[in-house]
């Protein structure tokens, strides 16, 4: 209530406070007393409406839907949001003598046409000319994926190869976007062989029976497949291996398949951002429930794609303001061009998932949390037990990440049974991962030693917090686990896995439509 009085008393002296918050930035909504009274209008209903549901005695999981709720129509009503109340987008409009106008409805029927928003000027990226520009080789691929061999740019190489997994949700270039931020050429030039898979993205043109893959056929087709065709063009009996968010789990559950056959073809495994105990699964649990589930079921169990519009939606509406309402008003509003962005062109180039494939993971892994339960999930005809992971591993987690929250991904530190090294990056899921030690940006936590307490938070109040990128402390960990350097192999693939196209290869290229 005082904060209605306030501004209704400083609506009648004439003499409103500026609003701290972004959306109302611009001048003209500072110069517009009408306007500046709704944006603090707006502003004291939202808050008020947020702290209505902070209050109610709802049980945990509705209050954290009716938050969720809430805020997406709070976001949504913003009166930045509406032509008729941002006078901003007004000024524009006039000053440009209606050509904001035309060029905002170009651009919306643009994006109708793709059917998602534009967030980057996709004019100024081709991948293969400048993303995913790293030298390398496509040596091998089947009907789920490719591999990459990248050429060395050292004259000695670690005698182990490294295997990098990323998530079959999205392209693998957001490890290798350009070469200032490319964790791919970081590798490459200190000294290791990296591999990596590229995975193949499903259209409804397919016809060889893609959009019915199951998990068991990405595990046994696409990972435990890809660790036994690295370790042959090696010679090394076991490799290196990462996995990075839906990509760690998979690989977790595929080596977990492979040690319950007697079978350890991992030297080392690193984690990143990655789930394999979903019991906080952060703002997305407000998507997780039997309905949910039962519906997908029905929809896509036996085949069919979940699109990949559906899938960059949801992610998008995590952060509305950010990667929703923002664009709406700059590109529809004011016409103007998003700005050329490498990572959020990536992010809009995502990939469909088979139904089946994706059923059984939103099942086992987001409902039910089966993947922590030592031998309760059957996967390739082995009972998974994580406990028999008894590799070194490097866990790592972003702080500010929404979609894994850190304390889920320091889970996999108890679960593992080999030597850990967990290290916690600042900023979220993406931009903690890509952080390149030249621009010195960001810091991270470590805590010395690999004896790893029960307790996440513990474990934040003795680790030390240190200034810049975590890749350093990541490739000094990978190197003891990598063997002696030896010559660099002079080309890539070898007689049984012969080079078949230059990278980043064609599956890659593949868009979602």
């Amino acid at each position: 209530m005082q904060g209605w009085q306030k501004i209704s008393q400083q609506a009648a002296e004439g003499h409103l406070d500026p609003v701290h918050d972004r959306r109302f930035a611009a001048k003209a909504w500072a110069a517009s007393p009408t306007h500046l009274l709704m944006a603090h209008m707006y502003l004291l209903s939202a808050h008020a409406m947020q702290k209505m549901v902070a209050a109610s005695d709802a049980k945990p999981e509705l209050k954290d839907r009716l938050q969720f709720s809430v805020m997406q129509w709070i976001d949504a009503m913003s009166p930045a949001n509406f032509f008729a109340t941002n006078p901003d987008a007004q000024r524009a409009l006039v000053e440009s003598g209606g050509e904001t106008l035309r060029a905002g409805i170009s651009n919306f029927l643009g994006d109708l046409k793709k059917g998602r928003i534009t967030q980057s000027d996709e004019s100024k990226f081709t991948v293969g000319e400048n993303l995913a520009t790293t030298p390398g080789s496509v040596v091998y691929q089947n009907r789920y994926l490719q591999i990459i061999q990248y050429k060395p740019t050292t004259s000695t190489v670690y005698q182990r190869p490294i295997l990098l997994v990323p998530p079959c949700i999205n392209k693998f270039y957001i490890l290798d976007l350009q070469p200032e931020n490319s964790f791919v050429r970081n590798a490459v030039a200190e000294g290791f062989t990296v591999f990596l898979v590229s995975w193949r993205n499903p259209v409804p043109e397919d016809t060889d029976g893609i959009d019915k893959a199951t998990w068991d056929d990405y595990i046994e087709g696409g990972v435990l497949d890809a660790i036994k065709t690295v370790s042959a063009i090696s010679g090394q009996k076991k490799i290196n291996v990462l996995g990075f968010c839906v990509g760690g789990t998979m690989l977790a559950t595929a080596l977990a398949v492979a040690a319950g056959r007697g079978e350890h073809p991992e030297a080392s495994l690193t984690m990143l951002t990655s789930m394999v105990d979903f019991s906080d699964t952060g703002t997305l649990k407000v998507f997780v429930d039997e309905p949910h589930a039962q519906l997908r079921e029905q929809t896509l169990g036996q085949g069919g794609l979940m699109r990949a519009q559906e899938l960059g939606a949801t992610f998008s509406f995590l952060r509305p303001n950010e990667l929703v309402w923002n664009y709406v008003v700059s590109n529809y509003l004011k016409g103007e061009t998003p700005v050329p962005f490498d990572l959020l062109y990536w992010n809009g180039d995502s990939t469909n998932l088979p139904g089946p494939f994706f059923t059984w993971y939103f099942r086992n892994m987001y409902l039910e949390n089966n993947l922590r339960v030592p031998n309760k999930l059957v996967c390739c005809g082995v009972p998974v037990d994580l406990r028999k992971i008894s590799t070194p591993s490097f866990v790592y987690s972003s702080r500010e990440d929404h979609i894994v929250p850190w304390k889920s991904g320091y889970a996999s530190t108890q679960l593992f049974t080999g030597p850990c090294k967990y290290v916690l990056g600042a900023s979220g899921h993406i931009a903690g991962v890509i952080n390149p030690p030249a621009k010195k940006k960001r810091s991270y936590w470590v805590l010395e030693g690999e004896h790893m307490p029960a307790d996440a938070h513990t474990w934040f109040h003795q680790a030390t917090e240190h200034p810049g990128s975590w890749w350093p402390e990541w490739t000094a960990w990978l190197a003891s686990h990598s063997g002696r350097r030896v010559k660099a192999p002079a080309a890539e693939g070898s007689a049984r896995y012969p080079v078949i196209e230059p990278a980043p290869g064609s599956f890659v290229k593949v868009r979602a439509v």
